[in-house]
């Protein structure tokens, strides 16, 4: 008899934690636990800690390269049974016949499932902020920005959210160091470095006076802030990026591995033209579900449409659930991802315990999205702006809590599952 696939798409913080529950604490607790498999399917067969690209794209001496990316076959070896992974792509969900399709190495594997949950996250326009493919695709792009770097004399970043100002900043402190504690701006940086935002203010998430702090940081590294101007046009010299590099089965992509190096001229929408000897664009993400092909459950921004409390796609069918960027139940954030799962794993035991004919008792566990005000922003090694639940910290603590290691500190639990050893 084939076992009852509890499917897992993505292996990333919303998808290894939601395997790690299952396996620890559902599957123990379902009538013939041993018919049940849990499959994770992941592009990568690597976890990475995502929020420390900006500081890691540098070198790899920024941080210790075993604990940045993680092997997700080593962090699941503690299970004897129950489950497997597939290294490959989504590249069709069927919630009609119950059925994901996963291009594994060019072969196309179709799965039937029991249950799926959607953790797919989202890519980034630029190829150095996570894994658009990849550990091996990511680490290639790094490689050719490392290339590059050491020759630019002029840097275009555009993006006023957390990226673009982490990633000017780490830069900033790099190439050109830091002014002195009474001096306002660098006087003379090594490098231009430009910072385009489109918002009036930096990081438009948070108070106008953490930005203008933010924006007072990133002046004594020598970057310039321009706002309210958006890129119009990117036209890059050199650029032969692959045609696939637009399109991925499963995911989008930006600009390819040659771009990272490319010279480029920008034009923004109020009149300006910049050339830059590296571009770097930081503006958001887009949601990996083109392998959803029934626009119904898509939301207008292309994220799965998800009942905000369950948790559940309610409108695929029974036990069909999504979690992370993909989904459209809280503004993406892996704090908002890490909030979900103990709400998202039991309601998949709810329901997985109803279809094996067990009365689960109670009601569903509902989620509420934490809308206050909470964001950290390292900028440099040693300063940053940020406010947890509402309150502004002072760069110390932002330093203390994110800044000296982008959050790596606490990936190793996360990774293992130890973060999971209690139920909810």
């Amino acid at each position: 008899m084939s076992p009852k696939h509890i499917v897992i798409l993505g292996g990333s913080y919303g998808g290894v934690s939601t395997a790690h529950n299952v396996l620890k604490h559902i599957l123990p607790s379902l009538p013939d636990s041993s018919t049940y498999q849990v499959v994770l399917v992941s592009t990568s067969s690597h976890a990475m800690c995502r929020p420390a690209a900006p500081r890691a794209l540098i070198s790899d001496e920024m941080f210790d390269q075993d604990r940045l990316f993680v092997s997700i076959p080593q962090q699941f070896a503690q299970y004897k049974s129950g489950f497997r992974l597939v290294n490959g792509t989504a590249t069709e969900l069927r919630h009609d016949q119950r059925t994901v399709s996963v291009d594994v190495a060019g072969t196309v594997e179709q799965i039937e499932y029991h249950a799926v949950v959607v953790a797919t996250g989202s890519s980034t326009y630029s190829p150095l902020f996570g894994f658009n493919r990849d550990e091996s695709f990511l680490r290639a792009s790094w490689i050719a920005f490392r290339e590059a770097l050491p020759a630019a004399k002029s840097i275009v970043i555009a993006g006023g959210g957390p990226t673009g100002v982490e990633v000017a900043g780490e830069l900033g402190e790099f190439l050109n160091g830091r002014a002195g504690w009474f001096s306002a701006k660098l006087a003379q940086p090594k490098v231009a470095i430009t910072l385009v935002s489109a918002s009036a203010q930096l990081l438009p998430n948070m108070r106008p006076a953490i930005a203008l702090k933010a924006e007072a940081y990133l002046a004594k590294v020598g970057v310039t802030v321009v706002k309210d101007a958006r890129v119009k046009d990117v036209a890059r010299q050199g650029s032969r990026a692959p045609a696939d590099d637009a399109q991925q089965a499963g995911t989008s992509h930006g600009p390819g591995i040659d771009d990272v190096a490319a010279k480029a001229t920008l034009s923004l929408d109020n009149g300006t033209v910049i050339d830059a000897d590296v571009y770097i664009p930081a503006f958001g993400a887009r949601p990996n579900t083109a392998f959803v092909t029934d626009g119904s459950l898509l939301t207008a921004d292309g994220r799965i449409a998800t009942n905000p409390s369950t948790l559940r796609v309610d409108a695929a069918g029974p036990r069909v659930y999504a979690v992370g960027d993909a989904s459209s139940y809280a503004q993406p954030s892996i704090h908002q991802t890490l909030a979900a799962i103990p709400v998202l794993t039991a309601n998949i035991k709810r329901d997985l315990l109803a279809a094996a004919g067990k009365d689960a008792g109670g009601e569903d566990r509902a989620f509420r999205e934490d809308t206050r005000e909470t964001q950290l922003v390292p900028i440099g090694t040693s300063q940053g702006v940020g406010a947890v639940m509402g309150y502004q910290l002072p760069s110390f603590l932002v330093w203390l809590i994110k800044g000296r290691d982008y959050w790596l500190w606490t990936t190793g639990s996360l990774w293992s599952g130890k973060q999971w050893a209690k139920e909810g």
